[in-house]
C-alpha cells in the first residue's frame, strides 16, 4: 500500500470517530515533512454547537499549535471528503504544501465538484490529488447516511 492510502485510512478511523459520535463521518490527518502525523480530526459540529467544526479545520488548528506556527507550508493534508469553502479557504490561509481527499462532494466541494477555489488566483494553491480510497471514503458517507434514514 502506497504512503497516501495509508495516511488515508488514518482519517478514516478519524471520520468513523464522527460518525461513532453521530458526526457527518469526515476525517483527517495532517502529517509533517517528515512523514509523522502531526494532528489529527473529525467532525464536531453537532457536538460542539459549532458551524466551524469541521474535521480540517481541528486538524490544521491542531497541526498549527504543534509547529508553534500558522504557517503549514511543509505539511499534506489527508481527507476523507472534498474540502468545502471555508476548509479550502483555511488551507490557503494555512499554506498547507498538499492537500489529498477521497471522495468528492458534488454539493458543496470547493477543490473541483462545485468550485475550485485553489484556481481562482489567491496567493497561494497547494498541491492536490483526489480519489484516493475514493470508494472507501464514499461508503462512509453512504453508510451514515442511510443508517440516518432508517432511524427516521
Amino acid at each position: 500500500m502506497l504512503f497516501d492510502e495509508e495516511m488515508m485510512l488514518l482519517a478514516a478511523e478519524e471520520a468513523r470517530t464522527a460518525a461513532q459520535m453521530g458526526e457527518v463521518p469526515v476525517g483527517a490527518v495532517i502529517i509533517d515533512v517528515n512523514g509523522n502525523v502531526i494532528a489529527k480530526g473529525h467532525n464536531v459540529r453537532e457536538t460542539e454547537c459549532s458551524p466551524t467544526g469541521h474535521a480540517e479545520i481541528k486538524a490544521i488548528e491542531a497541526a498549527a499549535r504543534a509547529l508553534g506556527s500558522r504557517r503549514l507550508s511543509d505539511c499534506t493534508l489527508y481527507v476523507t471528503l472534498e474540502p468545502c469553502p471555508m476548509c479550502a479557504g483555511a488551507i490557503i490561509n494555512s499554506g498547507l504544501k498538499r492537500l489529498v481527499y477521497g471522495a468528492f462532494d458534488e454539493k458543496g466541494g470547493a477543490c473541483s465538484s462545485v468550485i475550485n477555489l485553489f484556481e481562482c488566483g489567491f496567493a497561494h494553491k497547494p498541491l492536490v490529488r483526489s480519489r484516493v480510497l475514493e470508494k472507501e471514503c464514499a461508503v462512509l458517507m453512504t453508510d451514515f447516511f442511510e443508517k440516518l434514514r432508517t432511524k427516521e
